[in-house]
């Protein structure tokens, strides 16, 4: 192994290990280890930039930019009002439409600004039925890793392998969004037995529910048009992406230039509103897996795992998808896809068909978020939430519930992946 190999790999692991254990803010650390890499030499600045994918880092941007125009209309809050209604202020029918809800806007949103908006409106309903939020958090937190598995641009993982494999929305919605319809009528099943029978509500609090006005919700009526019909268009778009030979990242910021000037919001607080240090943190964990493919290391593990497996592919997608699934349970999924996708690409260009391994590794590592309180930023963010309001989710109370599930959602894609590629 040459000194460049130890150094990059050296690198590697000192920025890993301050993501994992949260010594240095993620996107410091992600920065501070790209800097090592270009300081020692392992890359220069253009090489090291090379390996950012600017496509991922495009669909994040449009699509931050979109929300925050759109969220300003007061959509979100009016879905949120008509599901109660709809369920009648019945615990359960308003727990499954909310959870529905969730994964539905977690398919075409970034997760964390789906729960962002939802989870306030779920407090204010249950708080007017007068029973516990946390069984409706947690169906959320599930429901919106499920829904982000589904599609190209749910989950920033699904971001990256799309990018890097050529991968269409249309893809997605066949491979993964099939296998995401059964694990969550599956979880909906399991909460209904967990949660479900034990959720009662008195009479004149389901009144009150129905006494709700969502349009009142409604902040800007004109927006609330251009947000429809943008929305319908992205969707469009992003379906047929791939037809209209235009990259997905296009899509995301034209939708976003388009509200911006259609949507006569501030433009500043706009742009403010985007995740700029989640931009950084992927700009600098591009550029350190970079890194280990200069060096070769990536193909050294790519060679060790098929070594390992034998070439075996049946042996390599569950070897994938369970590795990736508990991996990403207690650890960020976004690095650990980073370094997956290179590793795969190396087994493609040996003439290795790894097309079902890109769905394991989507599955396992969006999937994989269930497992555990830390295992996505959904997660974190929504617990947070509950926290604020004196409704506290401990890791251990979460894990009880969300570990077993998320084995059963993996279990439900090795059944998946098995039929559809074996």
């Amino acid at each position: 192994m040459t000194s460049t190999q130890i150094i990059a790999i050296v690198i590697f692991l000192v920025t890993m290990a301050a993501i994992m254990t949260e010594k240095l803010h993620r996107t410091v650390a992600a920065v501070a280890g790209a800097l090592l890499l270009i300081l020692t030499g392992v890359l220069s600045v253009e090489s090291g930039f090379s390996y950012v994918d600017l496509n991922t880092l495009g669909v994040l941007i449009g699509m931050m930019l979109f929300v925050a125009v759109v969220k300003n209309s007061g959509i979100f809050e009016y879905i949120a009002i008509k599901a109660a209604k709809i369920a009648k202020g019945r615990p359960w029918p308003l727990m499954v439409l909310f959870a529905l809800i969730t994964a539905v806007l977690s398919a075409f949103l970034d997760n964390v600004t789906t729960v962002l908006l939802i989870g306030p409106m779920t407090l204010a309903i249950t708080s007017m039925l007068r029973i516990n939020p946390i069984p409706f958090f947690m169906t959320q937190i599930m429901a919106s890793n499920i829904g982000g598995t589904a599609t190209l641009i749910g989950d920033p993982p699904n971001i990256m392998i799309g990018s890097a494999a050529g991968l269409s929305f249309t893809d997605f919605i066949t491979n993964t969004g099939v296998a995401v319809l059964f694990v969550l009528a599956a979880t909906i099943v399991c909460f209904y037995f967990i949660y479900g029978r034990k959720l009662h509500v008195e009479p004149e609090a389901m009144d009150s529910i129905l006494q709700l006005d969502e349009n009142k919700a409604i902040k800007d009526r004109s927006l609330l048009i251009k947000s429809v019909v943008m929305i319908l268009l992205v969707v469009f778009g992003f379906v047929f992406h791939s037809q209209l030979h235009l990259e997905s990242c296009t899509i995301a910021l034209t939708a976003a230039a388009v509200m911006l000037l259609i949507g006569r919001q501030d433009v500043e607080e706009i742009v403010a509103g985007v995740e700029w240090t989640t931009i950084l943190f992927f700009t600098g964990l591009f550029i350190v897996v970079g890194g280990l493919q200069e060096t070769g290391v990536i193909q050294i593990l790519a060679n060790g795992l098929m070594d390992l497996t034998e070439g075996h592919m049946t042996l390599t997608i569950l070897l994938i998808l369970w590795v990736s699934a508990i991996v990403s349970s207690f650890l960020d999924n976004i690095p650990f896809v980073a370094t997956l996708i290179p590793l795969i690409l190396t087994m493609q260009s040996s003439g290795v068909d790894v097309t079902p391994l890109w769905w394991a590794v989507s599955l396992g590592a969006c999937l994989g978020g269930n497992g555990t309180l830390i295992g996505a930023s959904a997660n974190v963010v929504l617990s947070g939430i509950s926290n604020r309001h004196g409704f506290p989710i401990t890791f251990a109370s979460y894990f009880k519930v969300g570990f077993p599930l998320m084995l059963v959602s993996v279990a439900i894609s090795t059944v998946f992946l098995l039929l559809r590629f074996t």
